[in-house]
């Protein structure tokens, strides 16, 4: 393929999804990263695309939302792996809430074994991944339907809400800061989110790495009220979404870091694999795949450095 057919491919994918990573976008025009990166470059140059995060995104302004059919081809790799280590939090017997969203589908897909489970969810997707699951018990919020994301919104799926009180809860969103915490570029979403995170003891956030470091225009969840953030690996290079992870992890947020081709078999990872990250929050530890139960602090707080460094 010649660049400059490479080029306008990449450029349509930009303006079908809003953002790509760099990795989607190497395997989309069956190239390396290093030549798509180039790609990019000269794209940003001539104004039409914004280089960020590991990824492409459309110039100026916040990212806006991409449709579910855009989002569920994205980083599908990357939601399988953040989907089993998310599900190896969960315990039976538990009560939880799921939010809308393609990788909280995938985690619902793996929740549906967990015996004695109630979750209760705003959306279509999670719900019908659940169906079927005879141990769990699915409690559907009221609203109105959002079809661009089969999820419920609006007072009806707020009211619902209302009184009820859960071990956790597990949303995710078109970007995640440091500095803002979670975000979305819906207001109706936006604000069933933050009443799912008010029933919740503790908040889950399940995002890949082409969502840390950006900003979209509705906050979900600031970063103090974020417990635990789910994401993959970010690939080589990606000094921004490193940075942001080391970001989130000075004020406190557990970090849990998956692997891009997941666990074999999708076998749960216990949550007691983990090791303390420096922050400011009281106690606060991070998780990552394969951290034994015996790694020091400092050996995890030189994984971040590393990631910083690429």
């Amino acid at each position: 393929m010649f660049a400059a057919e490479r080029r306008q491919l990449i450029l349509e994918m930009v303006r079908a999804n809003g953002a790509v990573s760099l990795r989607e976008l190497a395997r989309v025009v069956q190239t390396s990263e290093v030549t798509v990166r180039r790609d990019v470059r000269a794209l940003e140059a001539e104004g039409l695309l914004d280089r960020r995060h590991g990824g492409a995104v459309l110039p100026g302004g916040f990212t806006r939302e991409s449709g579910f059919p855009q989002k569920s081809h994205l980083a599908t790799a990357e939601k399988t792996a953040i989907a089993d280590l998310a599900a190896g939090l969960v315990e039976e017997g538990e009560a939880i809430v799921v939010g809308a969203g393609t990788t909280t589908q995938e985690l619902a897909r793996r929740l549906a074994r967990v015996p004695g489970l109630t979750v209760v969810t705003n959306s279509l997707l999670v719900a019908q991944a659940l169906a079927h699951a005879n141990r769990v018990e699915v409690v559907m919020t009221g609203g109105t339907l959002r079809g661009s994301n089969y999820a419920l919104v609006g007072s009806g799926a707020e009211q619902s809400l209302q009184g009820l009180r859960v071990s956790k809860a597990f949303l995710s969103g078109s970007g995640l800061t440091a500095e803002r915490g979670l975000s979305t570029s819906n207001m109706l979403s936006a604000s069933v989110d933050r009443a799912l995170v008010q029933a919740a003891a503790e908040v889950v956030v399940l995002a890949d790495h082409t969502k840390l470091g950006t900003d979209t225009m509705f906050q979900t969840v600031p970063t103090d009220l974020i417990t635990r953030l789910v994401t993959d690996d970010p690939p080589p290079h990606d000094d921004r979404a490193a940075t942001e992870l080391q970001a989130l992890a000075d004020q406190g947020v557990q970090i849990a870091v998956a692997g891009a081709s997941g666990n074999p078999g999708g076998e749960q990872v216990p949550a007691t694999r983990r090791a303390p990250l420096p922050g400011p929050r009281r106690g606060h530890v991070a998780l990552r795949s394969g951290a034994g139960l015996g790694e020091s602090a400092a050996a995890e707080r030189g994984r971040v450095a590393d990631l910083r460094r690429r």
